[in-house]
């Protein structure tokens, strides 16, 4: 099956005989014939119902015409989307992001590209490190922001570091925690967690012979986040996730005292692709724009600068 054929199907159901459609399409009808019969054999099922009146589609080849719709359409927009940039002169970069950091740095970040390079467009895809980084190594990414702890090191891949971040207790505030709460206390409080953050976590406990109290593990940031919200529960993510966003001043941030739990961000990038000039002012702007997020004391348990 290919997008050819598959266009001669769309044209025939839309005409309702072979004999139209051959005409629509400028095909002889025996070939038409012919790629019909291919494609029913291919299927396993007959497609067309023939009649004194022209043809119409059997149950499958409705099924067919509504999935051969939908991707002809996007051949469609692939075509445009790989044509558009070289048309109109300008490039693209795609970055990767994780979802507890999206929120803080793609705004400002967007708007230093939107600025900055008039001629390119910034795209953002969200995934978690392990996926960003395959991603990256695939040629999907131009640039990552991941975790370090979560960066291989045999991976052709090379590594900016840009900012250290710590882990804090994030809990309604109906539960009013402490501003600080023990290794002990932290063990016997029920997380929702993301599998990445507790492997994170977990690794630092692991030399204290701490266990961490999983209820459940949700590998949706915002998900977990809105529970927190709504007062339940209790999350152990960066403190950033927890911060400048509408809706999470009823949720305490609480700082685990005994050990340092903590995340490096950093920028990767493929070791082939750093020299590049589009790669370089990207780096530029992100390096710039967790600079700003830093100052604003985002990464942090303290308060933003007043003015600010």
């Amino acid at each position: 099956m290919n997008l050819r054929t598959l266009k001669y199907f769309v044209a025939i159901a839309d005409a309702g005989s072979l004999t139209a459609a051959a005409e629509a399409i400028s095909i002889a009808q025996p070939a038409l014939s012919r790629q019909m019969h291919a494609l029913e054999e291919e299927m396993g099922v007959p497609l067309l119902q023939r009649t004194a009146r022209g043809v119409r589609l059997t149950q499958a080849g409705v099924t067919l015409y509504e999935a051969a719709h939908r991707m002809l359409d996007e051949a469609q927009r692939v075509k445009r989307q790989l044509a558009g940039p070289a048309e109109s002169g300008e490039s693209r970069m795609v970055i990767g992001v994780s979802p507890t950091l999206s929120r803080v740095l793609v705004p400002g970040l967007f708007d230093r590209c939107h600025r900055t390079l008039d001629q390119t467009r910034l795209v953002v895809r969200e995934a978690f490190t392990p996926e960003l980084l395959d991603m990256l190594e695939k040629g999907m990414l131009d640039m990552a922001i991941i975790t370090s702890m979560s960066a291989s090191a045999d991976r052709p891949l090379a590594l900016h570091p840009l900012v250290g971040e710590p882990f804090a207790l994030a809990a309604p505030k109906s539960m009013k925690m402490e501003p600080i709460v023990s290794l002990a206390e932290l063990a016997r409080i029920p997380l929702l967690m993301t599998t990445l953050h507790r492997t994170v976590v977990e690794r630092q406990l692991q030399p204290m012979g701490v266990h961490l109290n999983i209820h459940s593990e949700i590998d949706s940031v915002d998900a977990i986040r809105d529970l927190v919200r709504n007062g339940d529960w209790c999350t152990l993510m960066p403190v950033s996730v927890f911060k400048q966003a509408r809706g999470d001043a009823g949720v305490t941030l609480t700082e685990v005292s005994g050990v340092q739990l903590n995340r490096h961000l950093m920028m990767a990038t493929r070791i082939e692709a750093t020299q590049g000039t589009a790669v370089a002012a990207l780096r530029e702007m992100v390096v710039a724009e967790i600079a700003r997020l830093d100052r604003l004391r985002v990464f942090n348990f303290s308060k933003a600068p007043a003015g600010h």
